[in-house]
């Protein structure tokens, strides 16, 4: 159950929707042979703060956020996409690496239809141990991808593994899932405007991931997606997707933070934390607001360390750390990871280096026209896609 399929030709006009925890964005773009994606115009909206994180509210709020970005596109007139893609972030899917282990004492062939029977199979049972998550009338999830990691036959990891005899198999498949009440509200949105029978849903795990394996030569990386509400961290080990674990702080949570202490509105707090990001606050403010900003760093930090701890198994965590934020948060951030010791000196490979995954990181990789703003997701998104959809 691949997200991409069917006939694929070059120079199409595609797509792709980028859905955050802090906004929403849309990225609309020809294919090219060259699998450098021309981007002809982007947009983002962001998603209204609020005081309280309450999940139903933050589910309008980002359809509010997703129509205003599907209007601007259609308004364009820049010509109907033959295919419409839309990659979730955190907190809109969940995904996990599920091991399925096959075995007889008689030696069986490998194929597709036990493969399928498997998979499926594992599906079913990660959609109902994630129902439970969703806010829906019945609970229900959709499974939106699926990609096959790493099979093993008796014990030695096969790269062709189909019609082989084995008595003992192994897959390591990476699934990801979404509220089917979540996923129709978007499809619902979208259709106002763009008609399709079927929208490809994926995630920015996966999309990050594959733009930046195949971006360097970096086989272990962790990537980290510091969103409005969410942190998202996934680890790569031998150039393989293995683990991802989430936390719910993002830079929002520092603005909320900074709100309450000082009895301030969320506009004000944000200003402010930009003042001191930028150091053009005054000396008072400065150091009033600093000591704030310093407990809800240890505090974000905490969570991170933890995630950090969770994530490992006992397995050394990659020292390489390749980030995607907000622009006016890649530093901030940066620096509290770097300064963060405790997983650096015991689980991690050696001190952290940071790389954020911003616009000069692409040079080369997209093709921007007038119409576009030069945003680090919507550019990994269209690389993403581009890639998939050039390939025949």
């Amino acid at each position: 159950m691949g997200i991409f399929w069917g006939n694929r030709k070059k120079d199409e006009l595609i797509l792709v929707f980028n859905i955050e925890s802090s906004s929403v964005g849309g990225v609309l773009f020809r294919t090219q042979k060259s699998e450098i994606p021309k981007i002809i115009f982007s947009t983002k909206e962001p998603i209204l703060v609020e005081k309280k994180m309450d999940l139903d509210r933050f589910l309008f709020l980002t359809i509010q956020s997703l129509e205003a970005v599907t209007k601007k596109i259609y308004k364009a007139g820049l010509g109907a996409p033959v295919r419409i893609f839309c990659i979730l972030s955190s907190p809109w899917y969940t995904s996990q690496t599920r091991i399925i282990s096959f075995k007889k004492d008689t030696p069986f062939i490998f194929n597709t239809k036990l493969a399928d029977e498997l998979i499926q199979k594992e599906i079913k049972m990660f959609e109902e141990e994630q129902s439970v998550k969703y806010k829906t009338a019945d609970n229900a999830v959709r499974a939106i991808e699926l990609k096959n990691i790493k099979t093993t036959l008796n014990g030695y990891e096969t790269p062709k593994p189909l019609n082989q005899k084995a008595k003992e198999l192994t897959m390591a498949i990476f699934v990801s899932v979404s509220g089917e009440q979540v996923l129709k509200k978007i499809e619902n949105t979208i259709a106002k405007h763009f008609y399709f029978r079927q929208i490809k849903f994926s995630s920015f795990a996966m999309a990050s991931f594959a733009v930046v394996r195949d971006m360097h030569a970096q086989e272990n990386f962790l990537l980290i997606n510091v969103g409005g509400e969410v942190t998202d961290i996934s680890m790569v080990k031998k150039n393989t997707l293995q683990e991802s674990i989430s936390f719910p702080l993002g830079h929002n949570f520092f603005v909320r933070g900074v709100a309450s202490s000082l009895g301030c509105t969320l506009g004000e707090a944000g200003s402010m934390i930009s003042l001191i990001k930028d150091e053009h606050a005054e000396k008072s403010i400065s150091k009033k607001l600093g000591l704030i900003i310093d407990q809800l760093k240890t505090e974000w930090l905490k969570k991170f360390q933890e995630s950090l701890a969770n994530l490992s198994n006992d397995i050394s965590i990659p020292a390489t750390i390749y980030m995607a934020t907000e622009n006016d948060f890649a530093g901030f951030f940066s620096e509290i990871i770097k300064t963060e010791q405790f997983s650096q000196y015991t689980l991690a490979e050696s001190e952290f280096k940071v790389i954020f995954l911003g616009p000069p990181v692409f040079q080369g990789m997209a093709v921007f026209g007038e119409n576009t703003i030069r945003d680090s997701s919507l550019t990994i998104d269209a690389i993403y896609i581009n890639r998939f959809s050039t390939k025949i």
